[in-house]
């Protein structure tokens, strides 16, 4: 069950944001080994002095832009580097299409937690129930 933090400056309207996050889902679906449905999604609009980045570290395609988003996604199995490598090429290929993203604007952050340090509620130890994803 992987929990993204989707990162953005503030002004986008609520179809782009929700562009932005069902198009993260389904790379998630399509490329990540994530179930269907399966979906827990945190959205932050920043003012500029709290979104802070290097508008050309690593970014071979030209500067970032104002569109710039940063996708932590908090996993609960690893995946190997060609999965992890086929996604994010499918993530920003989606993004392209909808909301419209150019993929030099798209910083993605994977990390991955044991069963135990997670909790889906009630209390309870997610290390026996949690699913593969």
């Amino acid at each position: 069950m992987p929990m993204s933090r989707i990162s953005v400056l503030k002004g986008k309207s609520p179809e782009y944001l929700r562009a932005l996050a069902d198009g993260l889902q389904r790379a998630m679906e399509e490329a990540f080994n994530v179930p269907k449905n399966d979906r827990f999604q945190l959205i932050h609009q920043h003012e500029p002095h709290e979104l802070i980045f290097d508008r050309n570290y690593e970014s071979p395609d030209g500067p970032r832009s104002d569109d710039f988003v940063l996708i932590t996604i908090t996993a609960g199995k690893p995946r190997t580097t060609e999965v992890k490598q086929a996604f994010y090429r499918h993530l920003v290929a989606i993004l392209a299409e909808s909301p419209g993203l150019n993929p030099r604007d798209v910083m993605v952050v994977i990390a991955t937690s044991q069963g135990d340090e997670w909790s889906f509620g009630g209390g309870h130890p997610a290390a026996s129930l949690m699913r593969t994803s």
